[in-house]
């Protein structure tokens, strides 16, 4: 047999994909609604990178309330870098979309481009991972979080105990899924 080459398509994802085949079952109805998500999706991956590089290029964005304007001309005032990993282990990581730490004032920003209410538990998450990291402690430290979405911005300045016990959960919740490939392992 010779096989057709595809080799554009290598690594990407077709809508109707055999692995997302739930959408075997859908009506018209289900259909729209989901490629909707998917194109919103693609959109908010597609702005995150283009906000990305604007803070990296120092380009501003027009002045106006509008979501992304706001997030990427107040990530390149307080000088941030985009799309930082945070890393504590293969179990717990994460991408944060702004971040800086000086003076003692650890900055993250979340830019939010659905339609979905943002949490700022994902903030604390990356605050917690970042205090790991860098082995900084939350007690003594200022901590801003912001999320931008919906032409507003949300704003958090967290207590050291809530960033501790991120903290304390994601030690405790990495021993115990260490224990348990462990077991698998064995098993």
């Amino acid at each position: 047999m010779n096989w057709n080459k595809h080799s554009d398509l290598i690594g990407s994802h077709a809508f109707l994909s055999a692995s997302k085949y739930h959408w075997i079952n859908y009506d018209d109805a289900r259909l729209e609604e989901a490629f909707k998500h998917f194109n919103a999706t693609e959109r908010g991956t597609k702005l995150h990178e283009f906000a990305a590089t604007c803070i990296e290029l120092g380009q501003p964005l027009p002045r106006s309330n509008k979501t992304l304007n706001m997030y990427v001309n107040d990530a390149i005032r307080y000088q941030m870098k985009p799309e930082q990993v945070l890393y504590f282990s293969e179990n717990c990581f994460g991408t944060a979309d702004a971040i800086c730490y000086r003076d003692n004032l650890l900055r993250i920003h979340d830019l939010k481009t659905g339609e979905i209410p943002a949490h700022i538990e994902q903030l604390l998450i990356y605050s917690a991972l970042f205090c790991l990291e860098y082995a900084v402690k939350p007690v003594g430290l200022d901590v801003e979080l912001r999320i931008y979405q919906n032409n507003e911005i949300l704003h958090h300045e967290p207590e050291p105990d809530e960033i501790q016990a991120v903290i304390d959960k994601i030690i405790n919740f990495n021993k115990l899924i260490n224990k348990l490939k462990m077991r698998e392992e064995l098993s």
